[in-house]
This record gives C-alpha cells, sequence and structure tokens, in this order.
C-alpha cells in the first residue's frame, strides 16, 4: 500500500512544480503554454481515445499530459529546474514507510 501513497505523492509533486512554473516570472513562455496545453487536454472532452471507454480512456489523458508536461519541464532552464524542484521538495514532505 506504500507504493501507492509513494506514486500520489510523485504525482502531488508533478502538479505543484507545473504550477510553480506557472506562476514564476522566469519561466519561458514555451514552458507555460506545454503545461497548460496538459491541463486544457485533460479537461477537453475532446480526447484521442473517448474518456467513455473506462481505462484506455483515462489512460490516454494522463499520458498525454504526462508528456506535454515533461516537454515543459525541458524547455525550463537548469538553474530554474533545480530552483522550482528544491521549492517544492520543501512544501511536500516525504511518505513515510
Amino acid at each position: 500500500m506504500w507504493k501507492l501513497g509513494r506514486l500520489f505523492t510523485m504525482f502531488r509533486k508533478e502538479l505543484l512544480l507545473a504550477w510553480s512554473l506557472l506562476r514564476d516570472p522566469r519561466a519561458p513562455a514555451a514552458a507555460k503554454l506545454a503545461t497548460v496545453l496538459a491541463v486544457l487536454y485533460v479537461v477537453s472532452p475532446i480526447d484521442l481515445v473517448s474518456d467513455l471507454i473506462p481505462v484506455l480512456g483515462w489512460l490516454d489523458d494522463g499520458l498525454i499530459a504526462y508528456v506535454l508536461l515533461q516537454a515543459a519541464f525541458k524547455f525550463l532552464p537548469p538553474d530554474l529546474m533545480a530552483a522550482l524542484r528544491a521549492k517544492v521538495d520543501a512544501r511536500v514532505r516525504p511518505v513515510r514507510r
């Protein structure tokens, strides 16, 4: 069960990192655009695979959002990425085993 908690913490860190990216004025516009596109794809009713197909529709949303967020993180300069990760790591407690 602790693996599920670790997965949740990792997912939460990625979301907080995306939120920090959007709020930071030093972040490039391309990174912000990729992050906004990831959010819009998840909430959009238009998908590659319909959400009416229970598992595949949800996996589709998650996979495309993950790829877009990783692309957004690649647009960040390494020093800004390190600063944002440190900020997020300070906010999120590690999961106890």
